[in-house]
């Protein structure tokens, strides 16, 4: 049993199974269909919340082409957008009530030539009619400029950008945090940002100021859980996965703070084959996912709540 909220399991990805065994476990959730009502009315009431996550999409609006060496005819917002979809219907034909969430982290942009000629128009109107509630900024958002990012985001995103430990006093267009709601369950959702030394240029992110993350990211994670009274708190990171340094990334932020449930990742194009367990501050244990990049695969975690 995985949690850091006594209310909140994680359900571990589940492995192949043979033919028998679905069977077996069919024939013992069917049996469960024979408990007396009182027996059902005392099992107390939970939910399931299925969380859809992306990352490093880099501009990929179309598959790779046929011919490319690693991914031919991979990636892109067709195979991806099924995927999402194919989950959706999964969620909603569930026997528990189960709701779903999709939500990025980072680097929507750069990679292709529609963003050079867009902007990065197409890929945030295709994620607003996807229904992602939230994304974090990853440090190629920056690359035609802050006044550029708030100026698309504004005009074509229907979610909010969330970073915790980039401040930006001029005309602040992205959030510390956010609460959404998926039926009965609430989900607090915060982000955190990498360094910006090396990887933006002082001219493309004019006022806009770091903080290391751990700090602010307790901060908004202790509102979250004591004041929002959410049920489950995630962080969109784009930090990376793993460092051999000092610097700080998923593994380390998870390990210096507490009270979050799950770390989703981006920046370094990680393919984890499931997720990650890792230890808090308080000895419990946090997930770590990420879902490589370029759309070419869809993060899957699920939570059980008793609410």
């Amino acid at each position: 049993m995985f949690k850091t909220d006594p209310n909140c399991v994680f359900i571990p990805p589940m492995k192949a199974k043979t033919r028998r065994q679905f069977l077996q476990q069919g024939l013992v959730l069917g049996s469960g269909l024979l408990l007396p009502k009182w027996a059902l009315a005392a099992a107390p009431r939970k939910a399931k919340l299925i969380l859809l996550h992306t990352n490093d999409f880099h501009s990929r609006l179309e598959a790779f082409p046929s011919n490319h060496r690693t991914w031919p005819n991979q990636g892109g917002i067709a195979g991806l957008g099924g995927r999402i979809m194919q989950e959706r219907y999964r969620a909603d034909y569930a026997p528990l009530p189960s709701y779903h969430l999709l939500v990025d982290s980072g680097d929507v942009f750069q990679g292709t030539p529609y963003f050079n000629l867009y902007g990065g128009q197409p890929e945030l109107e295709w994620m607003s009619q996807m229904g992602y509630a939230a994304s974090t900024l990853g440090n190629h958002e920056f690359d035609n400029g802050i006044e550029h990012l708030k100026t698309v985001h504004r005009q074509h995103a229907h979610f909010p950008l969330l970073s915790c430990n980039y401040h930006y006093d001029a005309d602040p267009f992205f959030l510390p945090y956010t609460v959404v709601e998926r039926g009965p369950i609430r989900i607090g959702l915060t982000g955190v940002g990498i360094h910006p030394y090396g990887l933006i240029s002082e001219r493309s992110m004019t006022g806009l100021r770091y903080e290391d993350p751990v700090e602010p990211l307790q901060k908004a994670v202790n509102h979250l859980r004591q004041n929002e009274r959410c049920h489950l708190v995630i962080v969109l990171s784009h930090l990376g996965y793993q460092y051999d340094s000092d610097k700080i990334d998923d593994h380390k932020l998870a390990a210096r703070t507490y009270g979050i449930d799950a770390i989703l990742g981006g920046h370094t194009h990680t393919f984890l084959e499931e997720p990650v367990r890792v230890k808090n501050a308080k000895r419990e244990t946090v997930i770590i996912n990420q879902a490589g990049w370029a759309g070419l695969r869809l993060g899957k975690l699920e939570f059980e709540v008793r609410l």
